[in-house]
């Protein structure tokens, strides 16, 4: 069957909205229709080659959708569920998996080097990150979805499948912010607010949002920023002035930039965390001398998916959800058809906005 999907030909290529060939569910596979995708930064990184992926590929790994059919020996979804993409499954059997860090499992990203479609003209398409959920419709295995739990709207609930998860588990698993505490977030994309949110919901006393646009000061308020950072060469000596000259116990870095990563942990207090999120290049090279890191006692720490794991995560960011704590519909700045996904990617180069969320 044809459905409409954006497809990466190449890389540094433009992405191009065309016509895929859609195989029925083979064994452990899904069949769904996508009500929603976001688009992500991470979505960029694979057009510009900063993160590898076999091409020509569809992209798009932040979804919601429902169930359409199910391949044999698949019983945990059945056709009208609504579920939730998960681009990263976990094997359960690598030495990452076997230690719990399910986040960092080995053989998370196999899958994306299958062919799962292809073209009108027989060319064969990969699943960019394992879900290809820039498509009216896809196949995927049946590990990467997951049943989306009641009281959730399925449009929104395409955030909790990168950009939520993400963001909380910056705040909750890696950077384990404590109430009361202060924390900066550098970048206010998707992820950035959903940080800001996620802080909030920790008890944090003060949140600092840092951005280089002075119109995004509105859009991180209402995520749960007390202050706004317009950045600058100065943003660290700001953040201290903001917080008795000490320095923020906590900053979470989205951007993935070699000088955001160093603002961010001189940001910081003697003894404060530095979480980065955000991916960068290879060029990106970020410089510290043996004696800042003796005397400040800080510590600088990566930070994959959130480090969570969404089997898990899911049902608690849904019960956020569903009380008010979080909001899914303040992390999207604007809601788009699939054929405004290339003036998308142009935005998010620019920097501008929080999270398009395609509607299908």
């Amino acid at each position: 069957m044809a459905v409409r999907a954006a497809v990466l030909p190449a890389i540094g290529a433009p992405l191009e909205i065309t016509s895929v060939e859609l195989p029925e569910p083979g064994p452990g596979q899904v069949r769904l229709r996508l009500a929603a995708a976001g688009v992500c930064h991470s979505d960029l990184s694979l057009t510009n080659g900063t993160m590898r992926v076999p091409v020509p590929a569809v992209l798009g790994h932040e979804g919601a959708g429902t169930v359409l059919a199910v391949g044999e020996g698949v019983d945990h979804v059945a056709p009208g569920d609504c579920v939730v993409l998960n681009w990263a499954p976990s094997c359960g059997t690598c030495h990452a998996c076997s230690l719990g860090e399910v986040w960092l499992c080995a053989n998370a990203l196999n899958g994306a080097a299958d062919v799962y479609a292809r073209t009108a003209d027989g060319i064969e398409l990969h699943p960019g990150l394992n879900v290809a959920a820039f498509a009216e419709e896809t196949v995927v295995a049946s590990s990467c979805v997951l049943p989306l739990p009641e009281g959730v709207p399925l449009t929104d609930a395409a955030l909790l499948g990168c950009a939520v998860l993400t963001g909380y588990g910056a705040i909750h698993h890696a950077a384990k912010v404590r109430p009361g505490e202060t924390v900066a977030v550098f970048g206010v994309g998707g992820v950035g607010l959903a940080t800001l949110q996620a802080a909030r919901i920790a008890g944090a006393e003060r949140i600092v949002a840092v951005d280089v646009s002075p119109e995004k000061e509105e859009l991180a308020r209402t995520a749960g920023a007390t202050d706004y950072v317009v950045a600058s060469a100065n943003t660290p000596r700001e953040i201290r002035a903001l917080t008795g000259k000490q320095g923020v116990d906590v900053a979470v870095e989205c951007v993935g930039r070699a000088v955001t990563i160093r603002a961010a942990w001189e940001s910081t207090r003697r003894g404060g965390r530095t979480t980065v999120v955000g991916i960068g290049g290879k060029d990106e090279q970020v410089t510290f001398n043996a004696l800042e890191i003796f005397h400040w006692g800080r510590t600088l720490t990566g930070c994959v998916y959130g480090n969570s794991d969404p089997a898990r995560d899911l049902p608690v960011l849904a019960d956020h959800v569903r009380t008010g704590r979080l909001d899914l519909s303040a992390l999207v700045t604007e809601r788009i058809a699939l054929d405004g996904i290339p003036a998308a990617f142009e935005n998010m180069t620019a920097g501008k906005g929080g999270r398009s969320l395609v509607v299908f």
